[in-house]
């Protein structure tokens, strides 16, 4: 038989082991990192831009253009009715560029000196007839006559320059008292064409830019061009407004907006050539 003997060390080590508490898991030690790095990503301007509603797709493609070459650069456009935008900026709306589609407008700013730009005239818009379940070529207006064409769509005329021209196209054709009860107007041209992609109204005399669109051109729709003779043309511009001042991201957009290569896209988006 063995006997097993402790000294007092062996028993005294044996229980403060059996007291401690086990030791907690292991941290690495915090890596500090500086706040300020050594090379801060460079300073973004904003550029806020009034623009026509009509030019929504085709400054959309302006803007992702100029901005791959100008990263530094924040083009924040806001479309709406011309007359509308007018009207603000003449309040004192915010605005660095405004986009008109109707180049009367930014030429009363430039003469009540509230522009700090000559004006640029960027080309001509042009109207069309667009409809979802009808052939507007076939018939041309006399389509707004079909017995199955309830509501028509064109832009509220009292501030939105196609709808100036649409109204200015029914009476040309002496259209107007005979649809007249069949029009909805639209808060702007953008609004218009929805009313006629939507279903809403059977027909819309709405922007070749916006018929061009994928939106439309999805929807399955058919247009005619309406001849520029039957109304006034839709001569369109846009300025550098006051409150551009001090911006160089502002006049570096306008400058490419003057470009050769802004040109070829507001043609392919449907603008014409401008005439002075």
């Amino acid at each position: 038989m063995f006997t097993i003997r402790w000294s007092l060390p062996a028993i005294c080590c044996t229980l403060l082991m059996a007291s401690r508490p086990p030791a907690p898991p292991f941290s690495p030690p915090e890596v500090r990192r500086d706040p300020s790095p050594s090379n801060p990503p460079a300073a973004t301007t904003e550029v806020l831009v009034a623009a026509a509603a009509d030019l929504r797709f085709a400054m959309d493609s302006l803007v992702a253009i100029f901005t791959r070459e100008n990263p530094d650069i924040i083009v924040k456009p806001t479309y709406g009715s011309s007359g509308n935008f007018f009207q603000q900026i003449k309040n004192g709306a915010p605005f660095d560029l405004f986009f008109s589609a109707d180049v009367d407008y930014p030429r009363q700013l430039e003469q009540q000196k509230m522009t700090i730009s000559v004006v640029h005239v960027y080309g001509t818009g042009q109207l069309v007839l667009w409809s979802k379940t009808l052939d507007p070529a076939h018939d041309q207006m006399n389509t707004l006559l079909d017995k199955s064409v309830n509501k028509i769509a064109i832009a509220n005329p009292d501030h939105a320059p196609y709808g100036k021209r649409a109204e200015e196209t029914l009476r040309y054709y002496n259209l107007y008292d005979k649809v007249k009860d069949k029009l909805i107007f639209g808060e702007n041209i953008a609004q218009t064409a929805q009313y006629a992609q939507s279903g809403a109204a059977d027909v819309g005399m709405i922007a070749l830019s916006l018929a061009l669109s994928p939106a439309m051109r999805q929807a399955g729709g058919k247009y005619w061009l309406i001849p520029p003779t039957a109304h006034q043309p839709l001569l369109q511009g846009f300025v550098l407004l006051p409150h551009s001042k001090g911006n160089p991201g502002a006049e570096k957009f306008s400058q490419f907006c003057s470009s050769a290569t802004a040109t070829s896209i507001l043609r392919g988006f449907g603008f014409g050539e401008p005439s002075n």
